[in-house]
């Protein structure tokens, strides 16, 4: 297949990019050329800026197009328009666009928040993020697939989310642990994620589909301890209460990354999302202390060294 990836270089992209390449499909990036100096060999480049001139895409004919990093409507209306003829188009949305957390195990047919379509919006924050998005599906159409993953990670992951949890799992000393360990607990990673959509891809599915993990339900303390069991068992978690971290100004994921503090009511469904749907359409998950070794390996191969 001839497919044309947006965005292509940065985390799920280049899972994609990687997985589309190894099955033996032909790729063309459609990008601003920012994020990478290099590419895979046997990749084409096509140079824009998605928020102007798409006169690049004149022309041309691609199988399938993967839209990763639509955040404004109008970039999907202007993408689509300068497509005009290629019949596959995936988007890449988020579990943030359901109206509601408030309950456990929201599937794809869960109310969706109101669609932010105002083309003078031009920030992406918490309030804007879903809606937006909402508003992304609905330009993409009828006929659309459309992936709405929930928290992603792996090598490559430009949050530094996960790795914040890395670099403590791996350490010989203590770390803060939030509250009792009861909170549910929800990644996945890039890869999975890159090589199931490409399979969809290929068969020209469509449909909405949520991208989570792992398969069996997962607390934070099970991942705390799964992270400190894979990375040497060296590491050891200090469990704080909920009270006592308020107490110190730490109440959620601004400090400890990927952690919900059940006083946030609003999201306390956030890492109960089912992915039944998706599994059922092939998405095949690793076990989690891999992406934790790898992410581990990643960490430490790529931070630089403190000079002193």
């Amino acid at each position: 297949m001839r497919i044309l990836i947006v965005g292509g270089t940065v985390f799920v992209g280049r899972a994609l990019t990687d997985v589309a390449l190894a099955r033996g499909h032909t790729v063309t990036l459609l990008n601003r050329g920012k994020s990478a100096s290099t590419l895979p060999p046997g990749v084409e480049h096509l140079a824009a800026d998605r928020n102007g001139d798409l006169g690049v895409l004149a022309g041309r004919k691609w199988d399938a197009v993967i839209d990763t990093c639509a955040y404004f409507p109008r970039q999907v209306r202007a993408l689509r328009a300068a497509l005009a003829g290629s019949p596959h188009y995936t988007l890449v949305s988020t579990v943030s666009t359901y109206a509601s957390f408030a309950t456990d195990g929201q599937d794809e047919g869960a109310a969706l928040s109101a669609p932010l379509t105002d083309d003078t919006v031009d920030k992406v924050d918490r309030k804007t993020y879903g809606p937006l998005k909402v508003g992304c599906e609905q330009e993409a159409g009828a006929g659309t697939l459309i992936i709405r993953p929930g928290i992603i990670v792996g090598p490559h992951d430009p949050t530094g989310r996960f790795a914040y949890w890395m670099r403590h799992f791996a350490a010989d000393a203590d770390f803060i642990a939030p509250g009792n360990g009861a909170r549910a607990f929800q990644v996945i990673d890039a890869r999975d994620i890159g090589a199931w959509m490409i399979l969809l891809v290929e068969a020209q599915a469509t449909g909405v589909f949520n991208a989570v993990g792992p398969v069996e339900p997962m607390t934070f303390g099970d991942f705390i301890a799964l992270g400190v069991e894979t990375l040497g068992g060296r590491a050891r978690p200090r469990w704080l209460s909920e009270d006592v971290l308020a107490s110190e100004g730490i109440d959620g994921p601004a400090v400890l990354p990927l952690w919900i503090p059940a006083a946030n009511r609003e999201f306390a469904g956030l890492f109960t999302v089912s992915a039944a749907k998706a599994r059922a359409h092939g998405l095949v998950l690793r076990p989690l202390a891999e992406s934790i070794r790898d992410c581990a390996q990643f960490e430490r191969e790529t931070t630089k060294p403190v000079v002193i």
